[in-house]
C-alpha cells in the first residue's frame, strides 16, 4: 500500500492542511476493499483525485476507469448511457448499445455530480448497487456487472432528502463510507504552495517566466475566500501567467483579477449558524455600505490628523482628544459576538493591514453611525447638518410617514428614529 507523501507526488496533490491528509489517507485504506464511497466537498476541490486514487490502489487497477458526469447527460438519455439500450427501444436507437456499467464490469465507475440524478436512475442504480443486477433499456433480460462505485457531489444531500429529490435508501447506500473534501479557504497555509505550483507548471506550458508573489499579495491571497476554490485559483495563475508582462505580483495587481469588493466578505461559519448565501442580497448591500463607511471614515481620519497638526501646539483641547479616541481605539474597530464572523481588510495607524472582526447584529453599524464630526471643522464639511436637512426634506415630502421617510434615505427604520431623537426633531413631523 503506497504512503501519503507517494500518493501526493503521484497525483500532484499540493498541501498538508490536516482535513486533506485523512480524506487522502481514507481513500489509501478502503482502496483495497469493493464497499462504495461517497465523496462530499464543494465545487472546485479537486474531488475527483479520490476515486482516482481508490482505483490505482484497489485490485481493480488494470481494468477499466470510467468517469460519468451525471449533471451533464440530459435526463431523457442518461438511462442508456449507464445501462445501455436495445435496437429499437426508443426513436433513434438504430442499433444495440453497450452502458457504462456493462463496459466497466470488473473496473471503476466514478459518478461524477451524483446528486443530479433523476429519480428514476436512481432507483436502477440502486439495484445495481444491492445486487449487481441491470437490464438495458428496451430490454427484459437481466444482465450482471461486477463494478466498484465512487460517488462525489457538491449538493447538500440531508437537504435533496428532505425535498424529495434523492432517495434515502441510495443516500446510505452510496455513503458506506464518507470522504470529505475541504474547501480552499480553510486551507490557508496552502494556498500559496498551490499559487507557486500552478505558476511553475503554465511557465513551462506557455514558455514564459514564472509568477511570483510579493508578500503583501500573499497575505491578500490567502485572506481570499476563493469561492470557486482550487479551480479558481487555477485559472487566476493560468490568466496572469499569459496576460501579465511583469512577473513580480503585487496587491494591485491582484486586485485587478480579485477585485476588493469580493474579496473582504469572508464569511466563517461556526457549527449552527447559517452559511452566507442563506442571507441573500440584503447581505450584499450592507457589506457595500459598510465598505462605503469605512473609506469615509479614512477620509475623516486624515482631515482630523491634519487639522490637529496645523494648530502648531502639542496641547489637545478635550473635544480632539475624545475624536481621536472614538476613532483609533482598538474597541471601536472590533466587535466580536459568537456567531458567524465577518472579516474586512482594515489598516491601522502603522499602515499595516490587519482584519477586523465585526457581529452579524445590526448593531454592527453603531460605531460608523455615532462618529460625530468636530464643531469648529468648515461648514461645508459638517456632515451632520447634511443629514438632519436631508431628514427633514424627506420627513417633509413623505408627510412625516417614516417608513417612506426611510426608504427615500436608504436607512432602516430603526436607524431613522434614532436620528430624528438625536437631532430632536420628534417635533417637527
Amino acid at each position: 500500500m503506497a504512503d501519503l507523501q507517494s500518493i501526493k507526488a503521484r497525483f500532484g496533490i499540493i498541501g498538508n492542511f490536516p482535513a486533506l491528509n485523512r480524506a487522502l489517507e481514507k481513500s489509501i485504506q478502503v482502496a483495497p476493499t469493493d464497499i462504495s464511497v461517497l465523496v462530499i466537498g464543494e465545487s472546485g476541490v479537486g474531488k475527483e483525485f479520490i476515486p482516482k486514487i481508490i482505483h490505482s490502489e484497489s485490485r481493480r487497477k488494470h481494468q477499466p476507469y470510467i468517469v460519468v458526469n451525471c449533471g451533464a447527460i440530459p435526463e431523457g438519455t442518461i438511462d442508456s448511457e449507464l445501462f445501455g439500450h436495445e435496437k429499437g427501444a426508443f426513436t433513434g436507437a438504430t442499433t444495440t448499445r453497450k452502458g457504462y456499467f456493462e463496459v466497466a464490469d470488473g473496473g471503476t465507475i466514478f459518478l461524477d455530480e451524483v446528486g443530479e440524478l433523476p429519480l428514476q436512475t436512481q432507483v436502477r442504480l440502486l439495484r445495481v448497487l444491492e445486487s449487481g443486477e441491470f437490464m438495458k433499456v428496451g430490454s427484459s433480460q437481466v444482465q450482471k456487472t461486477n463494478v466498484r462505485i465512487v460517488a462525489a457531489t457538491n449538493v447538500n444531500m440531508m437537504k435533496a432528502i428532505h425535498d424529495n429529490r434523492f432517495r434515502e435508501d441510495l443516500f446510505y447506500r452510496l455513503n458506506t463510507v464518507q470522504i470529505d473534501m475541504p474547501a480552499l479557504r480553510e486551507r490557508k497555509g496552502d494556498v500559496h504552495l498551490l499559487f507557486r505550483k500552478f505558476a511553475v507548471d503554465f511557465a513551462e506550458k506557455y514558455r514564459m517566466p514564472e509568477l511570483v508573489l510579493d508578500s503583501d499579495a500573499v497575505n491578500y491571497i490567502e485572506n481570499y475566500s476563493f469561492p470557486g476554490n482550487v479551480r479558481q485559483l487555477r485559472n487566476l495563475v493560468e490568466q496572469m501567467t499569459v496576460v501579465e508582462t511583469e512577473r513580480i505580483v503585487t496587491v494591485a495587481k491582484l486586485t485587478e483579477y480579485i477585485p476588493m469588493d469580493a474579496h473582504l466578505p469572508m464569511v466563517i461559519n461556526q457549527p449552527g449558524t447559517p452559511k452566507q448565501s442563506d442571507f441573500g442580497n440584503e447581505r450584499e448591500i450592507m457589506y457595500k455600505i459598510l465598505f462605503d463607511m469605512r473609506s469615509d471614515i479614512n477620509d475623516l481620519k486624515s482631515l482630523t490628523s491634519e487639522l490637529i497638526k496645523n494648530r502648531g501646539t502639542g496641547d489637545l483641547s478635550n473635544q480632539e482628544k475624545n475624536l481621536i479616541n472614538r476613532i483609533y481605539t482598538p474597541e471601536s474597530q472590533q466587535n466580536a459576538n459568537a456567531g458567524s464572523l465577518l472579516y474586512f481588510e482594515n489598516k491601522n495607524q502603522a499602515g499595516m493591514q490587519n482584519p477586523t472582526i465585526m457581529s452579524n447584529h445590526d448593531d454592527q453599524f453603531e460605531d460608523f453611525e455615532d462618529i460625530e464630526i468636530e464643531e469648529n471643522l468648515p461648514e461645508s464639511l459638517s456632515l451632520q447638518n447634511n443629514e438632519k436637512d436631508l431628514i427633514i426634506k424627506a420627513l417633509e415630502k413623505h408627510k412625516g410617514r417614516r417608513n417612506k421617510a426611510a426608504d427615500e434615505l436608504g436607512i432602516s427604520q430603526r436607524t431613522l428614529y434614532r436620528k430624528i431623537k438625536q437631532y430632536n426633531l420628534e417635533e417637527q413631523n
